[in-house]
C-alpha cells in the first residue's frame, strides 16, 4: 500500500482536514510518508503518517486503527470521514509486501463504521483506490461492501484460511514500535477548527 502523498500534499498546511495515511514504509513514492511529516504552518499536527514495515499483517493494521486512527478521529470530531480504500495491502498484491486478508479489511470497516457513528453521525464515504491482485482484490472489496451494506453474501473467500495462517499475521514488536510513535501523534490531535466556533 503506497503513501497517500497526493492527499497529504493537498492539505499539508490546512488544519480543517485531518489526513491519515497507513502505508508500507518507503514503498512508493520513494522517501515519502515519513512519520515525522506532520503538516506545516497552521496544518502542523494534522497530518499523520503510519509507515508500517513490509510484511505487516492484520495484527499491525488492527493495532494502527485501534490505537491511532480511531483515537485521532474521536479527538478531531470530523464532519465526515472520507477513506481512500487501498486494497494493495492485501497478501497477494504484486506491488506491495503487506499481508492483509479479506477478514482484516472487514474488521477495519467495522471499526470505521463505529467511529463514524460516534463522531459524525455515520457520515462515511469510501472510495476504492489501489489493489492490483485480480485474484484477491474482489474478496477484500466484497468484505468491505458487505459490512457497509450490513449484508452477508454466500460467497466465501477461498484463500482466507491460507493467508490468515501466514507467519507474522500477529502484531510484531518492530511494527508495534511504529504504531506507538504514531499513537503519540494521534494523542496530540485537537478538535476540528470549525468545532471551536
Amino acid at each position: 500500500m503506497h503513501h497517500g502523498n497526493g492527499t497529504e500534499h493537498a492539505f499539508y498546511d490546512d488544519p480543517s482536514v485531518l489526513t491519515i495515511s497507513i502505508h508500507q514504509d518507503n514503498n512508493y513514492p520513494p522517501s515519502s510518508g515519513a512519520i515525522s511529516d506532520t503538516g506545516s504552518g497552521a496544518g502542523q499536527g494534522y497530518n499523520i503518517n503510519v509507515p508500517l514495515p513490509p510484511g505487516s499483517g492484520v495484527g499491525a493494521y488492527l493495532a494502527t486503527f485501534e490505537q491511532v486512527v480511531v483515537p485521532a478521529l474521536r479527538a478531531y470530531q470530523p464532519e465526515v470521514i472520507l477513506i481512500a480504500s487501498g486494497l494493495d495491502a492485501s497478501a497477494m498484491d504484486p506491488l506491495a509486501s503487506m499481508m492483509m486478508t479479506s477478514d482484516g479489511y472487514r474488521k477495519l470497516t467495522q471499526l470505521m463504521l463505529g467511529v463514524a457513528r460516534q463522531v459524525c453521525g455515520g457520515r462515511l464515504v469510501m472510495c476504492h483506490e489501489g489493489g492490483y491482485s485480480p485474484a484477491y482484490v474482489p474478496y477484500c472489496g466484497l468484505a468491505i461492501m458487505e459490512e457497509l451494506a450490513g449484508v452477508r453474501t454466500d460467497l466465501a473467500d477461498p484463500l482466507l484460511e491460507l493467508l490468515a495462517s501466514f507467519g507474522g499475521q500477529e502484531l510484531q514488536p518492530h511494527q508495534e514500535a511504529v504504531v506507538q510513535e504514531a499513537k503519540k501523534l494521534a494523542a496530540a490531535i485537537r478538535a476540528h477548527p470549525a468545532r471551536h466556533t
